[in-house]
């Protein structure tokens, strides 16, 4: 049995056909993933009409620094991403270990940066409950804009801390010489999930930094 052949799991025919299997799966899980994401940028699009006053005094409690910080790591993520992938398709082991290990190193300096922002609104009182204080107007709507930021950024950590296990895993995989020109798929594929994370923060972050003007 060639090596090509040793990669191909048994319900598939041939290389391509598992390849191809994979990817659209992939695609197929992201459409759910917009969906989900969808359902609450739905919520927080209602809520910014209606609210829409609140939402821009709440935005200005953000730290936009940080939140720019974090926009610029994830586009230098999914550049290293890209990378790792390319090399993989090339063969190039080491040049693959190098930027998935780099790619999952943004990742976590991501969720770094996002832990110092919200140990921010523990610390002025600003994560919605029986704590919460807003000494502005609108506290309502500034509650629930608050409210609809942690459920979209605790989401997306969440997402991007599954796909830094994910690349971790790759990356110990890659080292051993498990991926080739003949086989990069799971490279590929994980590729895609990380490049989806990136675009939601995408949206996220003007969504919730940048509306601080309100007309």
């Amino acid at each position: 049995m060639s090596e090509n052949r040793a990669l191909v799991a048994h319900q598939f025919d041939t290389a391509a056909q598992q390849r191809g299997a994979a990817t659209l799966g992939m695609w197929i899980f992201l459409a759910t993933e917009v969906l989900f994401f969808g359902g609450m940028l739905m919520a927080y699009t209602v809520y910014r009409v209606t609210e829409g006053e609140a939402f821009a005094h709440a935005s200005r409690a953000q730290n936009i620094l940080l939140g720019g910080i974090n926009t610029a790591v994830l586009l230098t993520s999914s550049l290293t991403m890209a990378l790792a992938v390319h090399a993989a398709q090339g063969g190039r082991r080491t040049r693959s270990v190098m930027m998935l290990a780099s790619t999952m190193a943004l990742g976590a300096l991501f969720l770094g940066v996002k832990g110092v922002e919200y140990a921010e609104k523990f610390a002025e009182h600003l994560v919605p409950g029986v704590d919460f204080h807003w000494a502005g107007p609108d506290a309502g709507g500034a509650q629930i804009y608050f409210i609809l930021y942690f459920l979209l950024t605790g989401f997306h950590a969440l997402h991007l801390a599954i796909g830094i296990g994910v690349i971790a895993v790759l990356t110990a995989r890659a080292a051993r010489g498990r991926y080739s020109a003949a086989y990069s798929t799971p490279v590929e594929v994980a590729g895609l999930y990380w490049h989806f994370v990136d675009i939601v923060w995408i949206f996220l972050y003007p969504l919730i930094y940048l509306i601080r003007v309100y007309r």
